[in-house]
């Protein structure tokens, strides 16, 4: 039977690691980490996924602040409210829920934020660093997938990893972590997208595949690897109308068809989600330890 790699478990004891930095900045009368969230306009999905961050923030006792701005804002005047948390001493982390309305230029408004405070990894700065294997912020999701399979003691070095998708927040930082010399790396990875050719050929060889394409039960069973490490960091809602909630969240994996022939899998919903929040969170610890001249975090 496959490992359920859990996610909830997993963040919940990064969660009790970062309470008790917390609880040592208070010792030394010291304030928790500050976290801000820009929320433009009224997305349900981003609303779910900014109370989620919220929640995390007080259940560590950090500090949050969610800042609503309207849908017509206009660029200018999301850049000055950027601008204005940039310069604030009491933040340390700034995060700018995407997708942004069509009139607002996202990688411009990244790039606003002060690479510093950047704690979701998109600064141009970071994904630099990251590229070069200097100190930077790491992009939440894909840190949070490097500690899930460090949580359950998944060896990556010269390992084959596959991962199936491309965007700058997920897979392309993801193909260089997971190279890059050091205790959750040093593996020989490929970078597959919705141009490769015979992809199957590819995530059939892959002894860790990573699927981040946003399309629902993609990845067959016939497309895996017997005994594989399989994570499913898609989560794609579709009506149930059997459903109280009138949806349901499914994968880019198939999950109950790889199931039986996959070594491990994170399921979804309960995998990667809540440890993205924990790599947020680690990535706000880390701000706020880097303006005290603290030690980093080691969970």
């Amino acid at each position: 039977m496959a490992l359920i790699l859990d996610g909830k478990a997993a963040a919940a004891s990064i969660k009790e690691k970062l309470q008790r930095d917390v609880q040592v900045m208070a010792v030394n009368g010291l304030r928790p980490p500050h976290l801000a969230a820009i929320l433009v306009g009224n997305d349900g999905a981003s609303e779910t996924y900014v109370f989620a961050k919220k929640k995390a923030c007080d259940a560590c006792g950090f500090f949050s602040t969610v800042i609503r701005l309207p849908e017509d804002i206009s660029e200018a005047a999301l850049l000055q409210e950027i601008a204005s948390i940039n310069h604030n001493p009491d933040i340390d982390g700034l995060i700018v829920q995407l997708p942004l309305p069509a009139h607002i230029n996202e990688a411009l408004v990244m790039d606003a934020i002060a690479p510093e405070k950047d704690v979701d990894g998109f600064h141009d700065q970071n994904i630099g660093k990251l590229a070069k294997g200097n100190p930077a912020f790491i992009p939440a999701t894909p840190l949070g997938i490097l500690l899930l399979l460090q949580e359950y003691g998944v060896e990556v070095s010269g390992k084959h990893c596959v991962v199936v998708g491309r965007s700058n927040i997920v897979g392309r930082p993801l193909s260089i972590l997971l190279s890059l010399p050091g205790e959750q790396g040093n593996a020989t990875v490929t970078l597959c997208h919705s141009r490769t050719r015979d992809l199957a050929k590819y995530t059939r060889d892959a002894d860790i595949l990573v699927a981040a394409l946003g399309k629902p039960r993609f990845i067959a069973a016939d497309m895996v690897k017997p005994g594989a490490v399989v994570v499913d960091v898609g989560i794609t809602r579709v009506d149930a109308p059997e459903l109280k909630s009138g949806y349901r969240l499914l994968g880019d994996v198939d999950f109950d068809a790889v199931l039986p022939h996959c070594a491990a899998i994170t399921p979804v919903p309960g995998g990667v989600g809540p440890m993205t929040i924990a790599g947020l969170l680690m990535n706000t610890m880390k701000a706020r330890k880097t303006q005290l001249n603290f030690p980093p975090h080691t969970a």
